[in-house]
Order: structure tokens, then sequence, then C-alpha cells
């Protein structure tokens, strides 16, 4: 590998490793705050919520991946532009195959990744994440238990608390348990917490009292440091989920069991996903070939940066919007299966004929000169308010 091609392909990887953490940063963010209201109010711990957001994490980054590649090349390539570097390289009479080369290197070990991603990887946490929010969801703390209410969770049985701590710990618990005809119980404690070991739930009481009443009126109160309380039976027996088709590995999209009540259901969704999942490693290849087809010769302001960019990252996103809308083809009709294939290869090609003949796409002069009025605001709003001109100021 030259030199040319060594910094250009540094240069490249640190702005997509970059551009990924952002976009994944803030993605994740997004996602995280709608799981915390269902972790909060479940009383669950940090981890379990920070286990729940991250396991969605591998299905975020492949959707992230080819706009974070196709951003941190149009950084790239405008940077070399501004420096004037695209212009000494055409000056030297290197091949556009010398520039090509790093650009297309990154884009296949995108896609490499992405294919680890959108048939091992995701799959599996979104499959775990799937475990997890049924077994938060059948938690007897969510269910039941719900602070300064009243919840009879079964005919005679009813719980109360003042309060739910964020460890998932229980502060002023009544529990009044009248099931038998002849005696009722009513258990307060200053403290509680739901444990679950050995295939049992129980409630562990601490610092508190058991009032026993018989049907003669008698009263007896008993004092205890700690009691346990059995809920075995009240908890959610059934608590084997349902996977959907992005939840299952792709063995079982390839080979569907149709004796399956959601594959059943849902097997048009089950091909368009395997579909879906195998076309992902084209897209990086597709996105790499579009920047650099707009942006990878010497640009004057006038030839229209702005645009070039502009144009960058919207037949990028037009590529993607068409992939899914194939993909939902897919899942009414075989016939469409082809599409979400054909989508990203073909914006590939057309994209690489135009490099390999050495042509580029011409724009109306009314668009590039709107592009170039934009790109110089753009760019003295930047200058304006970076920090560097506000300390000269």
């Amino acid at each position: 590998m030259r030199v040319l091609e060594r910094y250009v392909l540094w240069r490249l990887a640190i702005a997509f490793i970059g551009t990924t953490v952002s976009l994944a940063g803030v993605v994740w963010t997004t996602q995280a705050l709608r799981q915390f209201n269902l972790v909060t109010v479940k009383g669950q711990t940090l981890w379990v919520f920070l286990e729940i957001t991250l396991l969605a994490l591998p299905l975020l980054l492949l959707l992230i991946m080819p706009f974070a590649l196709a951003i941190a090349m149009v950084v790239v390539l405008n940077q070399m532009n501004g420096d004037s570097e695209l212009v000494v390289i055409n000056a030297t009479g290197a091949p556009p195959s010398a520039l090509l080369r790093p650009f297309v290197i990154l884009a296949i070990v995108v896609s490499l990744t992405a294919a680890a991603l959108s048939t091992v990887i995701a799959p599996a946490g979104m499959r775990l994440l799937r475990t997890e929010l049924t077994l938060v969801r059948a938690d007897l703390v969510a269910n039941i238990i719900k602070p300064g209410r009243f919840i009879e969770i079964e005919d005679g049985l009813t719980f109360h608390i003042r309060d739910r701590l964020g460890d998932g710990s229980l502060k002023g618990l009544l529990l009044d348990d009248r099931r038998e005809a002849n005696e009722a119980f009513t258990y307060l404690a200053e403290r509680g917490q739901i444990l679950e070991a050995f295939g049992r739930t129980v409630i562990v009481m601490n610092d508190g009292t058991i009032q026993r009443r018989t049907a003669d009126g008698d009263l007896s109160v008993v004092e205890f440091e700690a009691y346990g309380f059995d809920l075995t039976n009240l908890t959610a027996q059934d608590r084997d989920p349902v996977y959907k088709a992005s939840e299952r590995p792709l063995s079982e999209l390839i080979a569907p069991d149709e004796s399956d009540a959601y594959v059943a259901k849902n097997i048009g969704r089950m091909r368009s996903d395997l579909h879906d999942r195998l076309s992902q490693p084209f897209y990086p290849i597709a996105f790499a070939l579009v920047a650099f087809l707009f942006l990878g010769e010497a640009r004057t302001t006038r030839q229209s940066r702005g645009v070039g960019i502009a144009i960058v990252l919207t037949v990028c996103l037009v590529i993607r919007l068409l992939g899914f809308f194939c993909t939902n083809l897919a899942v009414r009709s075989p016939l469409a299966v082809p599409f979400p294939y054909l989508v990203p290869i073909t914006a590939a090609a057309i994209a690489y004929v135009f490099i390999a003949t050495e042509t580029r796409p011409s724009m109306p002069r009314a668009v590039t000169r709107l592009g170039d009025r934009l790109y110089d605001l753009a760019s003295r709003a930047a200058r304006r308010f970076s920090p560097s001109t506000s300390a000269r100021g």
C-alpha cells in the first residue's frame, strides 16, 4: 500500500470511528430514554437498565454504520479539497484508483462488520433483549406493587407499600391475607425485598409484626426481625418469550419451522428479514462509491462543494429508504426478494461506472449557485461561532 493510500485510509478510519461513536451515542441515548420509564416503573436496578439498553446497540450500529461511513468520507474529502490536497494529487498524475482504493478498503471492512452484525450479533442481542424484557414485565414488583396504592392481586390478598427505593427495596409494607375463611393475617414491616432463588419468589420483610385474627375474634401479634412470605404461586409462570423474526437466528430464517405459531402467521416477515440481513453488507460499499463519485475530485467553491455534500447525503438517504421499501415488499410477495439486493448493488454499480469512466454528473446552474450560497453561509456561521473566533473577538 502506498504512502498516499495509508494516509487517506488513516484519516478515513479516524473520521469513521468518531462519527460512529457520536451517532451511536445520540441514538443509544434516545433508545435508553424509551426504556428508562419501563425499568424505573418496574423497580429494576441500574445494571438491568444498562443491560437492556446495551443489548440493542448492535442493531443500532448496523443501521448507523453506512451513514457514518458516508459522513466520514464527506468530511475527509471536503477537508482534503479545502487544503488543496486533491489538487496536488491530481497534479502528480495519480490515477483515480490511487485515491479510490482506501475508500473501498474501509468500505469492505465496514461491510464485513455489517455482515457479522446482521447475521449473528444483532439478532442474538435482540433475542436476549426480548428475554430480559419478558422477565421484567413478568416481575411481581411491576405488576402488583405500586407505591401508595392498595393492590388486590387475588381474592383476599392485598398489597400496599409506602415507597420503593432505587435498589428495588420496599418501604412501609402492608400485606393483608384474608384467603382463609377462619383466620386472617396482616403483615406490617418497615422494609421489604422481593427475591428469587431456586425457582421460588419470596418477599422478605424486616422489622415488623404479624397480626392473626380468628373467626372468634381472637387477636395475636408476633414481632419479627425478618420474615419470608412465599409469592411463587402469584408470579407469572409463563415466561417463555415469543421471538420475532428480527430476534431469531439466521438458521431459523433459512429453514423456518412452520409448526411454530409465530412462523405460521408471519412467514412473509421471516422471508423479508432474511433477505434484509443478507443485503445489509452492500450498503457501505454503495455509500462509499456515491461519496467518492461526487466529492472525489478537486472542486472550487464555484464548482459547488456544498451541492456535492448535499447530494451525497440525499442520495444515500434515498438508497436506504428504497431498501426499506423493498424489504417491506418482500413481506407480501416472494417475487420481491431480489429488490433488497438490487437497490444497493445497482447504486454501487452506477457510481462505479461513472468513476471508472472519469465522468462526473453535472447539476443545473441554479442548483449549483444555490448550493454555493448555502455553503458560504454555513461556513461564515461556523467561523463566527467557533471558539477561536470568539476568543479573538
